[in-house]
């Protein structure tokens, strides 16, 4: 595909089943408020134990300024996004593709993102992402593609940030839950060594 490229690399430290869960709750957060709406389009468990998913997302179009004089006010300012992904629990990886359905001439943007487990490092999960920015309309094709690509840099920040704070939304749940449990373990102990045992005769 013609146009621009974009690939990272991010190691971060948590599991990847953590990071799993953390994808699938990853909306809403603070800093993703161009994400409007998330709906699961197909899922289904294949033989050999992946699972495939098709989600429909809407997400705010802002045009840069010089576009809005350049095409009609009446361009949708919604953007309607396809994100197949696929879960391989065997190799401990998750595949997720996506690309912009409508607006596609005017830019069109495919993103590819591997989240893998890490054998050596359990603890650890490496995400890597490339994406590929093209346009259809003559003349402005290569500042259409700088935009995009500089918008979708600009949202990959943000896309970290929300993952971030749906791990730590998961890390907090989870000494929640620990926490109420110790203290209720605790608290039956208490009960225990109070009350006065029965005498059988």
């Amino acid at each position: 595909m013609m146009g621009k490229h974009f690939f990272s690399e991010t190691d971060i430290k948590s599991a990847w089943e953590q990071v799993l869960t953390a994808f699938w709750q990853r909306y809403p957060n603070p800093y993703s408020t161009h994400v409007l709406t998330e709906d699961v389009l197909f899922r289904e468990v294949t033989p050999d134990n992946r699972l495939l998913s098709r989600r429909l997302l809407t997400k705010t179009n802002r045009l840069p300024r010089w576009a809005e004089r350049v095409f009609p006010g009446n361009l949708s300012r919604s953007v309607y996004i396809i994100e197949d992904s696929v879960v391989d629990l065997g190799n401990r990886s998750l595949t997720s593709l996506a690309w912009n359905v409508n607006h596609a001439k005017f830019m069109l943007v495919v993103e590819r993102c591997v989240f893998m487990g890490e054998q050596d490092r359990p603890v650890w999960t490496r995400i890597t992402r490339e994406a590929w920015v093209s346009s259809g309309v003559f003349g402005l094709s290569r500042p259409i593609q700088e935009f995009g690509l500089a918008r979708f840099r600009s949202n990959q920040v943000k896309a970290m940030r929300g993952l971030e704070h749906a791990l730590s939304n998961l890390q907090k749940a989870s000494a929640t839950c620990h926490g109420d449990s110790a203290e209720k373990h605790k608290n039956l102990n208490s009960t225990s060594e109070t009350q006065k045992p029965q005498q059988y005769i």
